[in-house]
This record gives C-alpha cells, structure tokens and sequence, in this order.
C-alpha cells in the first residue's frame, strides 16, 4: 500500500505543477549501456562503476540508469501521445 499512496500524492503533485508521470520498469536500468544496449550484470563491477563490457563505455552506475529511465519514459510518451 505505501508505493499505492507514493504514486498516487506524486501523480496529484505532479498534475498541480503541470509536470507527468511516465512509469518505467527500473529492471536492468544501471546495467544496460546507454552507448550500445548491452546488458549484463558484470557490466556493473561495483555498486557506483559501470563499465560495459561490449563497448567499454565507463561512467557511474547512477548516471547510467537515470540516462535509461529517462530515454524508456521518453519513449513510452512518445508512442502514447496525449
């Protein structure tokens, strides 16, 4: 019921400030390249590196999966036009 009760106050939010809500499925977000696609659990060594093991794109494991949830949400807007 908490994540119910998160979801429904940050959509209210989000509607008085004239923002949306897209959900994403996190899984696999901070282990797949943003540069190539590839996914794979050893491509995040620690809990803060990711270095892909296709390509060798390195950065930190946060800013890889903010760039993928950001990119799916994207996408989901777009092909859901309002």
């Amino acid at each position: 019921a908490g994540w119910g009760v998160f979801l429904t106050i940050l959509h209210a939010k989000a509607e008085s400030a004239g923002r949306e809500v897209i959900a994403v499925d996190p899984r696999n977000t901070s282990r797949t390249c943003p540069e190539c696609g590839h996914t794979a659990k050893e491509n995040r060594p620690t809990q803060e590196k990711f270095h892909c093991l296709s390509c060798g794109h390195t950065a930190h494991a946060d800013t890889v999966g903010a760039t993928n949830v950001l990119r799916a949400g994207l996408v989901r807007r777009n092909a859901n036009p309002a």
